[in-house]
């Protein structure tokens, strides 16, 4: 198995409705170093997609309630969703498919069964140029569009959660503001987790843009 890119950055969305191959892709993903969410149809995958925002969507065609392609313009439509990264996996494999499935948003078409380390060179491409999209537009690498949120005024941070939350809007993972800081990674997981509690934000992505708007950085 090849080392991967993947930070705890990296997390992705996995939508299938076949509970094994989730499981397979998931626990395979995880290894290599990805945090994965998963959902079962496309109309979960939006709900999901309210509260988080991944780095990038794995996203089978055939699904119930709501399929790929339905799933997918709705993505695309979304200012907040269109940016990220789409790739589809499916049973479905004739020239017609794959055209179909990149004509209607997807960014990479796949086959099952697939080779798991196409599957992450393939992510860890589409994240690579994603990134190279961003910056050429101007925006920043390491942080995607997020969900708005109030927090509250009276957000009192500690010295060391003031540090931590710069860090963290710089773009770097907590073993690197462990390293750097000389602590644990438990140590800045918990100052994370509590600087989430304090602002009523759902994930390191929302509390970067936080500090990035409160001109913390």
């Amino acid at each position: 198995m090849q080392e991967s890119n993947a930070t705890e950055n990296d997390t992705l969305l996995l939508i299938d409705d076949d509970p094994n191959l989730v499981l397979l892709v998931k626990d395979y993903l995880e290894l290599r170093g990805y945090l994965v969410i998963t959902a079962k149809n496309g109309r979960d995958a939006l709900k999901v997609l309210e509260k988080e925002l991944p780095r990038l969507i794995i996203c089978d065609v055939m699904m119930p309630e709501m399929d790929g392609y339905t799933f997918v313009k709705k993505v695309r439509d979304n200012p907040q969703t269109s940016w990220l990264p789409i790739l589809f996996l499916s049973a479905k494999g004739q020239i017609q498919d794959r055209v179909a499935g990149l004509s209607n948003g997807a960014d990479v078409y796949m086959v099952k069964p697939f080779e798991p380390d196409e599957l992450v060179a393939q992510i860890e491409a589409s994240l690579k140029q994603a990134a190279r999209m961003r910056q050429m537009q101007g925006a920043p690498t390491d942080l995607g569009s997020t969900v708005s949120v109030n927090v509250p005024f009276d957000v009192e941070l500690t010295p060391t959660e003031q540090r931590v939350i710069q860090l963290v809007a710089k773009g770097m993972a907590n073993k690197e503001i462990a390293e750097g800081l000389s602590v644990s990674q438990r140590t800045i997981e918990s100052h994370v987790s509590n600087m989430l509690g304090k602002t009523g934000l759902h994930n390191r992505t929302e509390l970067a843009r936080w500090a990035i708007e409160q001109r913390m950085i």
